[in-house]
C-alpha cells in the first residue's frame, strides 16, 4: 500500500505546487521585509512595536534561538510548512474516497492499520520535503535580501534544528491523518479541522525545535513523534473502522 500511495505522491501536481510554495515563501518574505524595513517612518522601528520587527538574520526565518516572541519573525518562519503538510494530506486522503479508491481498497484486501501506516509515512515524507525546501529557499532569500548568515549556535545547532522539526512532522502527521478521517471526503471540513488542531501546537514547535537546539531536542521530538504516531493512529483506525466506507 505504501508503494501505491508513494507511487501517486509522485504523480500529484500538488504535491509539487505546495513543494514549490515552501521554496518560494521564505524568499519573498525576507526580501520583502527587509525592504520594507528601509521604507519605514523611523517611530515603527521603536522596540515597543513588536510588530515592526524584521528579520536582521537569515536563519530567522527557521526558528529563534529560543524563547516566545510575537513579532514576524516568530509568525512567518518555517513553522507555516506544518500547515501545508496538513492541506496536502487532507487533499490526498479526500481524493481516496471522492475516486472510490478507498472503497474498492477496503473492501478487497486491506486493513484500516495499514491505511493509516501508510498515509502517515506519505504525510512525514511530503512534509519532511517541504521543510527541506523552504530550507533551501531560505538560503537563497537571505542571499538576495544581504542578511548575515551568522549561527548563534554553530552549525550543530542549525542540524539539529532542522532535524527535530522534521522529526516534530510525524506529531502533526498524525494529527492531520485523525481530521482528515474525520472529514473524509469532505475536504474542507478535513482542513479546518486540521488548521484548528494545528493552531493549538504552533507555539510549541519553537519551544520544540530551537535555533541552538541539542541532542535533546531531536530525541524529544523524535519520541513525541512515535508516541503520537502510535497513539493517534490508532484514533485513526477506531474512527475509520466505525465509519462507512464511503
Amino acid at each position: 500500500m505504501f508503494r501505491t500511495d508513494f507511487k501517486r505522491l509522485c504523480v500529484t501536481p500538488m504535491f509539487y505546487i505546495l513543494l514549490g510554495i515552501a521554496f518560494a515563501m521564505p524568499i519573498l518574505i525576507l526580501v520583502m521585509t527587509t525592504a520594507m524595513s528601509g521604507t519605514m517612518p523611523a517611530d515603527l522601528h521603536s522596540e515597543t512595536d513588536a510588530a515592526a520587527q524584521t528579520f536582521t538574520n537569515t536563519w530567522q526565518i527557521i526558528s529563534s534561538a529560543g524563547g516566545m516572541t510575537m513579532d514576524i519573525t516568530a509568525m512567518c518562519n518555517i513553522n507555516l510548512v506544518y500547515f501545508m503538510a496538513g492541506i496536502f494530506l487532507c487533499i490526498f486522503v479526500g481524493d481516496d474516497y471522492r475516486s472510490g479508491y478507498a472503497k474498492n481498497l477496503f473492501t478487497v484486501r486491506a486493513r484500516k492499520t495499514d491505511y493509516v501506516a501508510s498515509k502517515s509515512l506519505i504525510e512525514f515524507i511530503s512534509g519532511a520535503l517541504m521543510l527541506i525546501a523552504f530550507f533551501i529557499g531560505a538560503v537563497f532569500g537571505g542571499k538576495i535580501a544581504g542578511l548575515p548568515f551568522d549561527l548563534p549556535a554553530g552549525a550543530a545547532g542549525l542540524v539539529m534544528c532542522m532535524l527535530a522539526k522534521i522529526f516534530f512532522m510525524a506529531v502533526f502527521s498524525a494529527i492531520f491523518l485523525v481530521m482528515s478521517a474525520i472529514g473524509k471526503r469532505h475536504t474542507w471540513l478535513s482542513i479546518l479541522l486540521s488548521l484548528f488542531a494545528g493552531m493549538l501546537l504552533f507555539m510549541t514547535i519553537p519551544l520544540m525545535t530551537p535555533l541552538n537546539a541539542e541532542p535533546m531536542h531531536v530525541v524529544m521530538c523524535l519520541a513525541g513523534g512515535i508516541l503520537f504516531s502510535l497513539g493517534l493512529g490508532t484514533v485513526s483506525n477506531m474512527i475509520l473502522s466505525k465509519q462507512d466506507i464511503v
